[in-house]
């Protein structure tokens, strides 16, 4: 007889397991606003001048994800977090760079999966709300990975826009 009960991945999840998630989001918006700040003053040397400049918009942007995630946990009846998830440093750029494309990786995927538990409980104006960020993490990720020289990597739903990986 096979079994019936449905994977981890099809099971809806409740309010309070969503805003849970959501909060986890917030702290890693909120590891990426520190990134991005302290990335764009500390990159140095004339290659990093425009994704310098790239990654301050970005810190802004970020700050306004913050601001939409915490609303949608309030609105779920949650308080949200004011803790940030790590913020790795280093002073190799390229290092840095890797870091928040990573982060802007694991950012999309889960907002990908967070665009599935709202509609799951009906909460589709939310929905919208993170596909709209979704957006946003998406260009970081492809001013990111044209800034190392790569392909944006092909995540759930996430488009491959950027430059190819250089040939030495």
């Amino acid at each position: 007889m096979a079994d019936t009960q449905p994977t981890e991945r099809e099971q809806a999840i409740s309010r309070d397991e969503l805003a849970n998630l959501l909060n986890e989001d917030l702290a890693r918006e909120y590891q990426a606003i520190i990134a991005y700040v302290v990335y764009s003053q500390v990159l140095k040397g004339a290659e990093y001048m425009s994704i310098a400049r790239q990654l301050e918009e970005h810190a802004a942007q970020e700050l306004q994800h913050a601001m939409t995630i915490s609303r949608q946990i309030d609105y779920l009846g949650k308080m949200p977090t004011v803790n940030a998830k790590t913020v790795k440093t280093s002073d190799d750029a390229r290092a840095m760079l890797r870091f928040d494309l990573d982060n802007e990786n694991e950012t999309v995927r889960n907002y990908t999966e967070r665009v599935r538990q709202c509609e799951e409980l009906g909460e589709f104006a939310m929905a919208e709300q993170i596909r709209q960020i979704i957006v946003q993490e998406q260009d970081h990720q492809i001013d990111l990975a044209t800034a190392l020289g790569e392909e944006v990597p092909a995540l759930a739903g996430a488009r491959t826009r950027g430059r190819k990986p250089r040939i030495a």
